[in-house]
């Protein structure tokens, strides 16, 4: 059994957890002052709910998160879960429909850039403790987005801010620049039993 004693009202105290046996552990304060970079890639589930998860977590902390969506327009539990926690400001920039990566149209572009020009405004402002970049992985590999413009974006992340780049295909330069990378593996899905997306727990 653990039990874990913190001072929420200062995010740079350290936290304690005590065992049974008596034992003490430190964890690192729960901010640092660099910058870190967190991408969640792979084909299996969960890249996008990880990052919800995480912004949960730290609204729970009293931070600001920003949850910016790219390729993403559909009317998703999290917008309405959003509404409910203050501190987490979800933006879409995206369609209700898929985009092809054959041939994507225009309008796939131009939201993708301005959802880039967001997370540039953003970032800069340095007013946000957390910044998700959801899906921005997938928009680069479908050339909604270029990979240059996003590494200059990961250059410019201000102190104490930390920034998480959700979804597939995620790039060599990206996952060299980061501080941590998790690969999701699919190793079942329902949809491989025709079993389609269910409400609240695929959308």
């Amino acid at each position: 059994m653990y039990v874990l004693s913190a001072n929420f009202t200062n995010l740079h105290k350290l936290v304690i957890i005590e065992n049974t046996v008596g034992r003490d552990y430190l964890i690192a304060p729960a901010q640092t002052a660099q910058p870190m970079i967190q991408i969640y890639t792979g084909n299996g589930k969960g890249k996008t709910t990880a990052a919800l998860g995480l912004a949960m977590r730290a609204a729970g902390h009293g931070m600001k998160v920003a949850f910016i969506q790219f390729m993403k327009g559909w009317e998703y539990g999290e917008l309405r879960s959003a509404e409910k926690i203050p501190g987490i400001t979800i933006l879409q920039y995206g369609r209700a429909s898929f985009v092809s990566k054959e041939n994507p149209a225009p309008e796939d572009i131009e939201l993708a850039q301005q959802g880039l020009n967001k997370a540039r405004e953003v970032i800069a402002s340095g007013d946000y403790d957390i910044v998700v970049l959801d899906e921005i992985n997938v928009a680069v590999d479908f050339n909604l987005i270029k990979i240059e413009e996003v590494m200059e974006l990961l250059k410019g992340i201000p102190e104490r801010m930390e920034v998480i780049c959700t979804g597939r295909y995620a790039r060599r330069e990206m996952i060299e620049a980061a501080d941590l990378v998790t690969e999701m593996v699919e190793v079942k899905h329902p949809f491989n039993k025709n079993i389609n997306g269910r409400k609240g727990i695929d959308f």
